[in-house]
């Protein structure tokens, strides 16, 4: 039985704590404006597809102070944090724990459904994709940061990062029954689901844009949850990927350097 959650290690670690942190603070600010161009009504039905520790799934709340937004995820250390420290926006923001695969909201439940820095962890993106289809009224939004490790582009060292980032995410993806690379491939998906008006958008993490701390501490993030995992799977030993993951955090932080990750944004409409 292929495993729903090989990545659950990882994703219950206080590390991913720091990286959903980082990352929303470093993509927030891009992503906030093309969500504001769906043009969607202040009164709104959402769902946030493995909302993790609460940190979209509050600022959609925030962003629309009318709506009811609701964040499920299968893990319930990140559910009790988000419930914590988002607890002056409830009753209008809850969270629940359900699985991706099987939601408990009836057919064309929400006008917008989100699905943010998930799909890469998972197995069978194609069969999350339909249930976020299935809960999603027609006329809905969905709304997708689908990763892709082929996307990160730092300078090269005494050691080459695109030899890491070619490997690393392949090996890991084959190991794990996940795809590193979802980013690229969701199109294809959303076209088979019967989906329209599908764009694809990118935002920018770049030592230009974002703050240097803020993306080095995303790094520094990976480091210190994805290390084991990268040693047990690929060519890499332990002290190998450390050293990678030090010299990308180096060239991030030093004032010179230039370093960017494009994150895919992805929107669809169901007909």
């Amino acid at each position: 039985m292929t495993d729903l959650n090989p990545q659950a290690k990882q994703m219950a670690d206080e590390s991913m704590v720091r990286t959903l942190d980082a990352q929303a603070r470093a993509i927030w600010p891009q992503e906030s404006e093309l969500i504001r161009r769906y043009a969607l009504a202040p009164d709104i039905r959402i769902l946030d597809i493995g909302c993790g520790t609460g940190e979209g799934s509050s600022r959609l709340a925030e962003m629309f102070p009318r709506a009811q937004v609701l964040g499920v995820d299968v893990l319930d250390g990140s559910l009790e944090r988000a419930r914590t420290r988002y607890a002056g926006l409830a009753p209008r923001l809850a969270f629940e724990n359900q699985s991706a695969y099987e939601l408990r909201a009836p057919d064309q439940a929400f006008d917008l459904t989100v699905s943010r820095h998930v799909l890469h962890s998972i197995p069978h993106p194609d069969r999350v994709l339909a249930e976020q289809v299935r809960v999603t009224r027609r006329g809905g939004r969905l709304h997708l940061i689908p990763e892709d490790y082929g996307m990160l582009h730092f300078q090269r060292g005494k050691l080459e990062p695109r030899d890491f980032w070619h490997e690393a995410p392949s090996r890991v993806g084959e190991a794990t029954g996940t795809d590193l690379f979802i980013g690229r491939h969701v199109f294809g998906i959303l076209v088979d689901l019967g989906l329209t008006d599908i764009t694809m958008d990118y935002i920018v993490v770049d030592t230009i844009r974002v703050p240097r701390e803020t993306f080095a501490t995303i790094l520094e993030a990976w480091r210190d949850g994805y290390v084991d995992p990268v040693a047990e799977f690929t060519r890499f030993t332990h002290e190998e990927a450390k050293a990678y993951f030090d010299q990308m955090i180096a060239n991030i932080r030093d004032p010179h350097g230039y370093a960017a990750w494009l994150v895919p944004v992805v929107s669809a409409r169901v007909p």
